[in-house]
């Protein structure tokens, strides 16, 4: 049973069949920094896969995704070839994309060369967005909230830059908000910090 609570309403809990998944990830996730490179690394290839598709889609799919990924450890992915890509376009419980498939190896590797460079991935983007992050003024509403910003443009510019794909500046603004990078959790919702 779902707690009732104002919320966001984008997590669904007010609909007539409310997803638990889709209201736990606004509960317990969305909007709250995450500084451990895995997490993040997690965080940004799920945000890739999810484009064109539904988050719902991807969060029903998440732990398909962790056990084919190897829990998202870049080290590991970063390692993957050809036989591991066969690997995941045969696996139905995760999105069979190759472009995506190909870009998250890719990024993983990014995330690598950005630990080397800076310590770790977190580091780089705390380097790159302001903080502490940003709430949304009291008078937001629903449609308000921004698919980018200079930020986001920036970041995804910079991202591509080093390599990275399936980094367009509206995935890495929702990357942004999923990690708590921004907090657009609107006023009202009982997770707004406003």
């Amino acid at each position: 049973m779902i707690e009732p609570r104002p919320r966001c309403w984008w997590s669904g809990a007010e609909s007539a069949k409310p997803d638990p998944l889709m209201v736990a990830y606004h509960d317990d996730e969305w909007g709250t920094p995450v500084h451990d490179d895995t997490e993040l690394f997690e965080r940004l290839a799920l945000e890739s896969f999810q484009a064109g598709l539904s988050w719902s889609t991807i969060l029903r799919k998440r732990e398909n995704f962790r056990a084919a990924f190897e829990g998202f450890d870049p080290a590991a992915v970063a390692g993957f070839g050809s036989v591991d890509r066969e690997r995941l376009m045969a696996d139905t419980g995760i999105v069979r994309n190759g472009a995506k498939i190909d870009a998250t190896i890719g990024n993983a590797q990014g995330v690598l060369a950005l630990a080397r460079e800076l310590g770790s991935f977190d580091a780089y983007l705390v380097s790159k967005v302001p903080q502490p992050p940003a709430t949304l003024p009291r008078t937001t509403q629903s449609g308000q909230i921004p698919d980018t910003t200079p930020v986001s443009d920036a970041l995804s510019k910079d991202l591509k830059q080093r390599g990275f794909r399936f980094v367009g500046s509206t995935i890495v603004y929702s990357f942004m908000q999923s990690v708590g990078l921004v907090d657009d959790h609107l006023p009202g919702c009982f997770r707004y910090r406003g």
